[in-house]
């Protein structure tokens, strides 16, 4: 008995040639490649967005938000 390769039910892969990568394998690479490619970019640009995250939940407390609200001492001796 001859082994089928290829066609409709033979072997691994349901018939497709094993040189063709699936549409969710080149989906994938491709989104690896570009990470790979703008590595830095990305990296950049959540540094930033994490600072300014964590800087406005600080100044959203009233208690750190008294410190630009607050008028000086006009009486205190001390610059």
């Amino acid at each position: 008995m001859r082994q089928q390769r290829g066609g409709v039910g033979g072997g691994l892969g349901g018939g497709r040639r094993g040189d063709d990568p699936g549409l969710l394998t080149r989906a994938v690479d491709k989104v690896f490649r570009f990470v790979r490619l703008a590595e830095f970019e990305i990296l950049f640009v959540l540094f930033f967005l994490v600072a300014f995250l964590l800087f406005k939940d600080l100044m959203s407390r009233p208690e750190y938000n008294q410190i630009f609200v607050k008028k000086p001492d006009l009486d205190d001796p001390w610059p």
